[in-house]
């Protein structure tokens, strides 16, 4: 089906956080979604993602963390878009995601926390960084946003529904039962939104069953 039909109106959520330069990129894509889509921006803490699933984060790992850096930067100058790693990464960004939250969660909220993130570079676990952030958003109140009970109880209900849905990464779209993890899997999504029989052919399913042939030990870091 093309742009505009059923598949472009299927529910789609974007799960992201704030610590995710990658999500930064995948935000950037959205306005190439097919006619009709619309999309439920859904802040969940990538941390906890993690923890759940019992997997460690690429930051963790230090050639891994070298690889990702290098490779964001290249990539969204491969893309046109502004990129600037804040001073420290990771950091925390549990308070930027509760004020984005106490914003509405709307596209500007989003546009306007990564901006200052990744497209200014700055600091969102400061305090003075974190304040800015607050009146970008036009919430009057930065400790009001930051303790509102109801804001915390949002984000954690939506990193439990992330989890529930079997997300492991961010960002990820999920269409229905499908998961599309990346900023990379951009053009699968809009593939499966404007043909999503396209992806229910006998080879679909055959490795939706593929048996597990060997189970590698977990390790626990010291």
């Amino acid at each position: 089906m093309r742009a505009g039909g059923f598949g472009a109106h299927m529910k789609t959520s974007w799960v992201f956080d704030l610590i995710s330069p990658y999500s930064y990129l995948s935000l950037t894509q959205l306005p190439r979604l097919p006619a009709g889509t619309e999309v439920e921006l859904v802040p969940a803490l990538f941390g906890a993602v993690l923890s759940h699933h019992g997997q460690i984060g690429n930051a963790e790992i230090d050639s891994k963390r070298r690889f990702t850096y290098r490779f964001v930067v290249w990539r969204a100058r491969q893309m046109g878009v502004k990129f600037k790693l804040p001073p420290a990464h990771p950091f925390n960004p549990l308070s930027a995601m509760r004020l984005v939250i106490a914003a509405g969660s709307d596209l500007r909220s989003v546009q306007t926390a990564f901006d200052f993130v990744f497209g200014q570079g700055r600091d969102v676990s400061h305090p003075a960084v974190l304040a800015d952030l607050a009146r970008e958003l036009g919430l009057a109140d930065l400790d009001s946003a930051l303790n509102d009970p109801a804001v915390k109880q949002k984000l954690r209900r939506n990193t439990e529904w992330a989890i529930e849905r079997g997300v492991f990464g961010v960002p990820t779209f999920v269409v229905g039962d499908e998961l599309f993890w990346g900023h990379d899997a951009f053009e699968m999504l809009v593939d499966y939104l404007r043909d999503p029989a396209g992806f229910d052919d006998a080879e679909m399913r055959r490795i939706d069953t593929l048996p597990v042939g060997v189970t590698r030990a977990r390790v626990t870091r010291p």
